[in-house]
């Protein structure tokens, strides 16, 4: 076995999955691109052993003629300047990471054992492999989400307010006592809230993210509270969706019975100007600076034009209308003189008509669960203390 032969000196294989996520251990991931694609680690990269087909006809064969011929096989297409270019990337995966990287397959079997014994052969490093590979480490993630919000190891407070209150700035300022479920999601939550260049990652992917963000904001809490009070984590008020991603059941559930919420109040000027901001402005600059000027205005134009489209019905014939009058007025304005007073209309229509009344909704069910209400800055200031307390 390749374990005699490396030195007294080699990096052990580890099962210690928090280490090794909480401090992003560049880990070399061998399964095949499609397995890759379906979910991973923030910290992985993939070097596969097979291609999907390789993998797919190995797959075939171990269910007609068992492992031996799969194996047999597995050699059979791995071989000759095949094999020497993968074991390339392997082997720049070793240089590169010489203390600190690990291997891994699907289980921690067969697939990571070759490739492991494989680069001993070829280079005498020996890189050690994550015990039970990803199906262990997903498996951990998914576990530490539960103890994360298991109401003993923390308090789950959720910071509302109208659109254009800017929640998410708040959660960016309380960074290390929040964790900001739209920035893992690529997406601003609301109909308006996409950029061009986000690009959504996959659903494993996005759950494994919001467990290691909690993992993350826990242990940092455990290293640096002087109290014994257990931590407050400060998550922003979300629908069981955000864009195609779904929350993760177990963290739906704990916000809807959270242990409090906090609520940003602002003025419905500094509301627009917030909004005119992020969905006239700096969406515009993104877009024009992926697309070029001219490509770039019309693509941001019709990104408006289709968020309004996406929720005609709940608008209703006449409202939708009104508003894509004012919009398309408001968006002719911006690209001949640049002057952005127009976009207030429409925007300040779509909050008091649309938005305002369905959160006001919301929130009247939850009336009784208010722990501070206040400015932005006065809640950034309360949370900020309270988290101190803890």
């Amino acid at each position: 076995s390749s374990s005699s032969s490396s030195s007294s000196s080699a990096r052990p294989d580890t099962s210690d999955y928090r280490s090794l996520l909480l401090n992003g251990a560049p880990m070399m991931d061998v399964r095949s691109p499609v397995e890759f694609d379906q979910g991973s680690f923030p910290s992985a990269t993939n070097r596969p052993l097979m291609t999907n087909d390789e993998r797919h006809r190995v797959g075939i064969c171990y269910k007609e003629d068992g492992q031996d011929a799969a194996m047999a096989l597995g050699h059979a297409l791995v071989t000759g300047e095949v094999k020497r270019e993968r074991m390339e990337g392997w082997a720049e995966f070793c240089r590169a990471n010489p203390e600190t990287g690990y291997l891994y397959c699907f289980r921690g079997g067969l697939r990571s054992n070759t490739v492991q014994d494989w680069i001993l052969e070829e280079t005498g490093l020996r890189l050690p492999l994550v015990t039970g590979g990803y199906k262990a480490m997903r498996r951990f993630l998914l576990d530490e989400l539960d103890r994360s919000l298991d109401e003993r190891t923390a308090d789950l407070v959720i910071i509302c307010g109208r659109t254009g209150t800017g929640k998410t700035k708040a959660i960016s300022e309380l960074k290390q006592w929040s964790v900001d479920l739209e920035g893992l999601a690529h997406h601003r939550g609301s109909s308006f809230g996409r950029g061009p260049e986000d690009y959504q990652p996959r659903q494993i992917d996005f759950e494994n993210s919001i467990s290691l963000a909690f993992l993350k904001t826990l242990d940092q809490h455990n290293k640096t509270s002087t109290q014994q009070g257990k931590p407050r984590v400060f998550v922003e008020d979300e629908s069981r969706r955000i864009g195609g991603l779904s929350l993760p059941h177990v963290l739906g559930n704990r916000m809807k019975a959270s242990d409090g919420i906090v609520i940003v109040e602002e003025s419905m000027e500094s509301r627009l100007d917030l909004l005119v901001d992020d969905y006239c402005i700096d969406l515009r600059q993104r877009f024009v600076a992926l697309l070029g000027d001219e490509m770039g205005r019309k693509a941001h134009s019709d990104h408006l034009l289709d968020a309004l489209y996406r929720i005609r019905k709940k608008l209703g014939g006449d409202r939708h209308a009104d508003v894509l009058r004012a919009m398309t007025a408001a968006l002719v304005e911006q690209d001949e003189t640049n002057d952005l007073a127009l976009h207030r209309l429409w925007i300040a229509t779509l909050l008091e008509e649309y938005y305002d009344p369905m959160y006001d909704y919301g929130l009247s069910q939850r009336k009784d669960r208010v722990l501070f209400q206040g400015s932005r800055e006065a809640v950034i200031e309360w949370a900020r203390d309270e988290a101190l307390k803890q």
